[in-house]
């Protein structure tokens, strides 16, 4: 028995395999366990074969370890795979699929993730839901206060200078069980507040660190975040063949709904990573307001798109700028060279 490909439906504990020889026979169909199952794929399965599996949950960590063992892996984007299920779907179909979609010549495939990219992305989402919780905890505390007739600023530092000014007023009208109530919620704001400043100093003692994130934060409208962000994400970027392939990637071109002669272009397909995508586009809106005042290529280019479009229509295409710039210096090794904007040099 040669297997030649193997596909691999993951799941928490129980794993299905679906492997193919050279003439895309079916020779190996099984259910394993999580503990047994990579012991069976090495006495099964000879080192050089393909393993195919979903770009989902453990994948990354599945990845890694086979490679160890010497099978090249390939990660498919869940969307990729689904058209090969043949009717019903059960685990079974889905390693089919698998094993099936990773033989086509145009299939696109995940890079597999080193762990210290999923350490700095395992960060951001933290913090993502930590702000989640603290803008959901500050609205509670906003709703609260209203029954009470007091009204609560819009702003979150205006919100925290209000709170114990609130707790300590005797004469706002509230009651000495809520007092209790809100200064319980003011506890909980500062230690989401705490546990966000302390991601923040880990972000930035990374953005200082890694060699890529350095270098990419010498673009305007990158700093440690979307630095830390971009390297967690695509890390040296050699997935893509080109810039427009990474924004691609990242949703920041036109879906396109075309047919016959005629071309339409839509809004952007926000595909890809939505933290990364929503950081490029804060960054580069922080860049137009500072364009308004400088005369560099790049400012005169952001100027006169701004006389003509929307300026959210500039930020995504500064966005997109900024996200082919970055492909370029991760792929090359290259430093930004400021005044021509979209051109490098070779770091030093």
């Amino acid at each position: 028995m040669e297997l030649i490909r193997v596909g691999v439906d993951l799941a928490k504990n129980v794993f299905q395999v679906h492997g193919v020889d050279q003439t895309e026979k079916l020779v190996w169909q099984r259910r394993l366990t999580r503990q047994r199952w990579l012991e069976m794929v090495v006495k099964t399965v000879e080192p050089g074969c393909e393993i195919g599996m979903e770009a989902c949950t453990g994948a990354h960590h599945w990845a890694r370890r086979l490679q160890t063992l010497g099978y090249p892996v390939k990660l498919i984007a869940p969307q990729f795979v689904k058209p090969y299920v043949k009717t019903n779907k059960n685990d079974a179909r889905d390693a089919e699929a698998i094993c099936e979609a990773m033989s086509r010549p145009s299939m696109r495939f995940v890079e597999i993730k080193t762990v210290k990219q999923q350490d700095i992305q395992a960060i951001h989402r933290i913090r993502s839901e930590l702000i989640r919780h603290r803008n959901a905890k500050a609205n509670q505390i906003r709703g609260l206060v209203a029954e009470y007739g007091l009204v609560a600023p819009r702003q979150l530092i205006a919100l925290r200078r209000a709170v114990p000014d609130w707790l300590e007023d005797a004469e706002n009208g509230l009651s000495v069980l809520f007092r209790r109530l809100l200064s319980g919620l003011w506890e909980d704001l500062k230690q989401l507040e705490s546990r966000l400043t302390e991601l923040d100093q880990e972000i930035n003692i990374i953005a200082k660190t890694d060699p890529d994130a350095r270098r990419l934060q010498q673009l305007r409208g990158v700093g440690p975040m979307v630095a830390t962000a971009l390297v967690a994400t695509v890390g040296n970027a050699d997935q893509f063949s080109n810039g427009r392939q990474m924004a691609t990637s990242l949703g920041l071109t036109p879906r396109q709904h075309s047919s016959g002669d005629r071309d339409r272009l839509l809004g952007i397909s926000k595909r890809g990573d939505a933290h990364l995508r929503t950081l490029l586009i804060h960054g580069a809106r922080a860049v137009i307001q500072m364009a308004k005042n400088k005369d560099d290529r790049l400012s005169r280019w952001i100027n006169e798109l701004l006389q003509r479009r929307h300026p959210n229509v500039v930020a995504v295409a500064l966005a997109n700028k900024t996200a082919r710039m970055a492909w370029a210096m991760l792929h090359n090794g290259t430093d930004y060279e400021p005044n021509k904007h979209g051109m490098i040099k070779r770091a030093a």
